[in-house]
């Protein structure tokens, strides 16, 4: 019986970006990760990363040459495929190219959590001081003035779509205009 694979995130994570955005951000950058599936012969890989390394030292003729070997070895970095492989693959690979998510390798102890979402939410006092002063209790879409209980505070890019809570991506809002919004886009992309 095959020993029992670490967790790859911790429970209740979100952090895999393509599944709320439903395509892969990294593109074809997923292709410089191990590909898992297969077997995979680590003394293979190794050499193969010494022969590259080797390469670069003697000397590359072309530009394209430099290119498809810094490919060549950002995909065969042993220390990348002996953490993977401690992993169950099916956590950590993208569904359409199999290749190891470059999340998985990059997540921090700051990886959202559906709990950290929810959070996430609440504004912060010393930043909604700050939104008031700058947009003078008028709403940023009719121009009505605000009486400070008919403020309300609204995320340009909603946080339900990755929105941050920064000063930058907050405005005031009157509670008709709020309303109309909701999670909507098309207003900054127009």
């Amino acid at each position: 019986m095959a020993p029992k694979k670490k967790p790859a995130f911790p429970t209740g994570s979100v952090c895999k970006p393509c599944w709320e955005l439903k395509y892969c951000p990294y593109g074809y950058l997923v292709e410089f990760f191990p590909l898992l599936g297969l077997p995979v012969d680590m003394a293979h890989i190794r050499r193969r990363y010494q022969e590259v390394l080797s390469e670069f030292k003697n000397g590359l003729s072309s530009e394209e040459d430099v290119d498809g070997e810094i490919e060549c070895l950002l995909y065969h970095r042993p220390e990348n495929w002996e953490f993977a492989l401690q992993f169950d693959e099916r956590e950590i690979s993208c569904t359409v190219w199999g290749h190891v998510c470059p999340v998985f390798f990059c997540q921090s102890g700051a990886t959202e959590t559906k709990e950290g979402r929810r959070e996430g939410r609440q504004i912060p006092r010393e930043i909604m001081l700050k939104v008031v002063r700058r947009d003078n209790y008028t709403c940023q879409r009719c121009g009505k003035h605000l009486l400070d209980d008919e403020l309300e505070f609204d995320h340009l890019i909603p946080v339900s779509r990755g929105g941050p809570t920064s000063i930058e991506n907050i405005r005031i809002l009157c509670r008709p205009c709020n309303r109309k919004k909701s999670s909507s886009l098309r207003e900054i992309l127009a």
